[in-house]
């Protein structure tokens, strides 16, 4: 259980952390301008929405989508004292949360921000994380709505004790845990940096060896493709550019909108941005079996449109949980795991919680995060776009970046207490 104080101290920062959100048209953004190929920043900084068009074979057609180009490298990092073996987490506002304040790392900031491009108040710890990270891993964004971006998770260890600030806390790694269980507490950037950084277990006998996966692999690569053309917003078919938000003709997807926002406790007081309005609920499941005395983990190969190479995925992920069954992004196969699996209420899942998407980019986005481990006499018949992956393996994997960031997530949330 967490402690009373840490309970008073989340809800005393929720009173203390004044926001004001009002939805504005895109084309009003101050320091925002809209013409036909790009909305961008006039700082020619922070990011931009342009359009991309995908010729691809791996899903059932190509598409048209506007999309976020962002080609800084952000900092996702957290402070831990060895000592006390605490982690220092920051309670957050940003203007896409539901619930307005979240736990997120020490330093969770593109390179715009702690540039002061804004002007405003500096980065505070940012120098912990600058030149001196011992343990870093650069991970891409969700790659459906950001093209090749990049954050750098860290974690820099410390003996020495830090001065504390308001809206800063020291956690241990069980109150961490036991506030995973919680819905839309704990930020995503959060999940990030501690998946990354999952031990090894001592004992791993996969059913498949590295090279049985990298000729996985490679079959695929050689089997599909995707590809990208960068293309003007005004001509993207199916999407509708006003001056009011970016949509879909049928509403399908997701949605650009604007927003200003008036807060008391960022690095400047008040700004405007445009954001990702998505679907009110995403899934992203896994489904685990022990071979060999050994946890696997079904993983399916995928192409991203805002990825370079391919990677693997959790078993199933959808922005869409309520219209999956329409969606032609999912296959027959995706199709009845989801409805056989992760909808059937007769299942026992180790891990079922909602939580959000980062509250910078993505307004109210969350995305239910299921995992379920299949019983000894149970089977599932699988293409060949799908492979079991042991544990050990999906922590190479992602050292080696062939691991998306949902998979990556829910890998971590699982595993969290083997995080160092």
């Amino acid at each position: 259980m967490i402690k009373k104080k840490y309970k008073n101290w989340i809800t005393e920062q929720r009173n203390k952390q004044k926001i004001k959100i009002k939805i504005t048209k895109i084309s009003e953004l101050d320091k925002w301008k809209l013409d036909d190929k790009k909305l961008y920043h006039l700082s020619k900084r922070f990011f931009k929405i342009i359009g991309i068009n995908i010729k691809t074979n791996f899903f059932t057609k190509g598409w048209d989508q506007p999309i976020i180009k962002q080609n800084e490298v952000g900092i996702l990092g957290i402070i831990k004292n060895n000592k006390k073996n605490k982690y220092l987490l920051q309670a957050k506002m940003e203007p896409g949360n539901i619930n307005k304040i979240q736990l997120s790392p020490t330093v969770q900031a593109t390179k715009s921000n702690y540039s002061v491009v804004h002007g405003g108040k500096k980065v505070l710890f940012l120098n912990f994380f600058l030149n001196k990270q011992r343990f870093k891993s650069f991970q891409s964004e969700q790659a459906f709505r950001y093209y090749n971006k990049q954050n750098a998770n860290i974690i820099f260890h410390t003996n020495k004790k830090i001065k504390n600030v308001d809206h800063f806390m020291w956690f241990k790694k069980e109150e961490i845990h036991f506030l995973l269980k919680k819905k839309n507490l704990i930020n995503m950037d959060t999940l990030s940096v501690f998946s990354c950084f999952v031990k090894k277990r001592n004992f791993d006998k996969p059913l498949n060896s590295i090279n049985d996966i990298n000729d996985w692999f490679f079959k695929n690569d050689k089997k599909y493709f995707l590809t990208t053309v960068i293309k003007d917003l005004s001509r993207l078919k199916k999407w509708r550019i006003t001056k009011d938000k970016i949509h879909h003709k049928n509403n399908n997807f997701f949605s650009i909108i604007g927003l200003d926002v008036v807060s008391n406790t960022r690095e400047v007081n008040k700004w405007s941005q445009p954001i990702i309005k998505g679907k009110s609920m995403s899934l992203a499941g896994f489904i685990m079996k022990d071979f060999n005395n050994t946890r696997h983990y079904l993983c399916r190969y995928i192409l991203k449109p805002g990825s370079k190479k391919s990677t693997i995925s959790c078993t199933v992920n959808t922005s869409d949980i309520h219209n999956y069954k329409n969606l032609f992004t999912l296959s027959a196969f995706q199709k009845n795991i989801i409805k056989n699996y992760f909808l059937n209420k007769k299942k026992s899942f180790t891990y079922n919680n909602i939580l959000s998407e980062e509250g910078g980019r993505f307004y109210h986005s969350q995305i239910n995060y299921k995992a379920l481990c299949l019983k000894e006499n149970e089977d599932v018949k699988k293409p060949n776009t799908y492979i079991w992956i042991s544990q050990n393996q999906i922590i190479e994997l992602i050292k080696r970046k062939k691991v998306d960031i949902e998979a990556r997530l829910l890998f971590g949330i699982i595993n969290f207490k083997e995080t160092i």
